[in-house]
């Protein structure tokens, strides 16, 4: 992926908040704290809430140099100039976002537990590819599980590969060591009692791999 945004670190993705203000709130905290990409993600809110929303949050992603990726709908991306889109299986085609989005875009596409829909996510332009659950997740309890082998198995894909779905870190760190990329969490993040402090905690997975993998550095 040719991009000037950074490839390891972690994917923070909002929480379904009404309320724009404190919505806000908390994403400049976790900004602040180090989170290199944010998603944008509410199942909740109705199109206008999304848009304000998205619109609200660009902003603070441009000061704090990361990029704003819209869950689901590449379309409001566009519209509001995000960063980039994040599609699941049924959230349209990943070519016609492409398109539409440009080379520049981040667009990438939930591969759930399985290399076939990465491959060809790959194949289609995508900028990243994401697998999970890999553990129990709070935000989708029936979700489809991944493992860490396909991490390993998808390197040759020659993709950021992000991992979902129940990560702490405390069990991060397996995942890293199989080859994720970015983390992305949801409540891991914006439920922890202290949300900057959960930020530190999951880029130090990142720091500890690199460790062992220079340990005279």
């Amino acid at each position: 992926m040719n991009s000037p945004w950074p490839q390891r670190g972690l994917y923070a993705i909002t929480p379904d908040d009404t309320d724009t203000l404190r919505l806000v709130a908390r994403v400049e905290t976790v900004l602040v704290a180090g989170a290199q990409w944010l998603q944008y993600r509410n199942k909740a809110a109705n199109p206008h809430l999304r848009r304000e929303q998205a619109l609200a949050l660009l902003p603070i992603c441009r000061r704090h140099g990361v990029p704003l990726i819209v869950n689901d709908d590449w379309r409001l991306a566009a519209q509001i100039g995000a960063d980039g889109a994040h599609l699941g299986e049924d959230d349209g085609e990943l070519a016609a976002a492409r398109a539409a989005m440009g080379d520049r875009a981040l667009i990438g596409a939930s591969c759930y537990d399985r290399f076939d829909l990465a491959r060809a996510a790959a194949a289609t332009g995508a900028s990243y590819i994401a697998f999970g659950a890999f553990f129990a997740s709070p935000t989708k309890p029936n979700a489809r599980r991944a493992t860490p082998e396909l991490l390993q198995q998808s390197a040759i894909l020659r993709l950021p590969r992000v991992a979902i779905g129940g990560i702490t870190p405390d069990n991060a760190r397996s995942l890293v060591a199989a080859g994720a990329d970015l983390l992305a969490v949801i409540s891991g993040v914006f439920d922890a009692p202290d949300p900057a402090a959960a930020v530190r905690a999951y880029l130090s997975c990142f720091d500890e791999a690199r460790s062992e993998e220079f340990p005279n550095e």
